[in-house]
């Protein structure tokens, strides 16, 4: 048995546009529908999973993710997770970084947390919690959440502080791939980060 088919790979989606997201607004409880053009990316995703067999897909309890999840045609084999739910921003909820740095110079959400939501040790101990859980499984997960987690779940995976998610942007609708390099346990990796299926090209008349 080839070793690696012993260990997870977890293909992890930041959820489609909303308006919020469009407009740069910290998002974490409220709950969201996509914008039609977060619905479109999100329905892209589905043909570029064709061909990988999902052992088990998991999704944030949020309206965002779910939905993703569902334009990408996994929904019917989904399960919630509430760790993969957004950072809470607390009293930041609905603000743009420029709003909080106007009156709090030098914030940083990696280094500084959340008034009234949460500490960067507090997303880090669930992050770190969903990755002893995830690396249980076997064969193809698919993970659907949120920007900020995700960034801090990435950088847990391979062992990083979660001041490192700081350098890890990540689009809407986008994907990437949490994996072993040559299939050993001890060597996380990031193998693949803010993929973007491209739209179609338009035709010609």
């Amino acid at each position: 048995m080839n070793p690696g088919d012993q260990l997870p790979r977890i293909h992890v989606f930041r959820h489609g546009e909303t308006v919020w997201s469009l407009a740069g607004l910290h998002t974490s409880r409220t709950d969201l529908p996509l914008t039609a053009r977060g619905e479109e990316a999100a329905r892209r995703l589905a043909g570029r999973l064709d061909g990988i067999e999902f052992a088990r897909v998991l999704t944030s309890p949020r309206l965002r993710a779910r939905r993703t999840c569902e334009l990408a045609y996994l929904g019917a084999a989904a399960e919630i997770e509430p760790d993969l739910r957004e950072w809470d921003y607390g009293d930041y909820e609905g603000r743009t970084t420029a709003e909080i740095l106007s009156k709090h110079e030098g914030w940083n959400l990696f280094f500084d947390g959340c008034p009234g939501g949460e500490s960067p040790a507090q997303v880090a101990a669930r992050a770190d919690a969903l990755v002893d859980r995830l690396r249980l499984l076997r064969g193809n997960v698919a993970v659907f959440s949120h920007g900020h987690f995700l960034r801090v779940l990435a950088a847990r995976w391979v062992g990083l502080p979660v001041s490192a998610a700081q350098h890890l942007a990540l689009a809407t609708a986008s994907l990437g791939v949490l994996d072993y390099e040559h299939h050993r346990a001890e060597n996380p990796v990031i193998a693949l980060w803010n993929e973007i299926v491209p739209a179609a090209p338009a035709l010609k008349s």
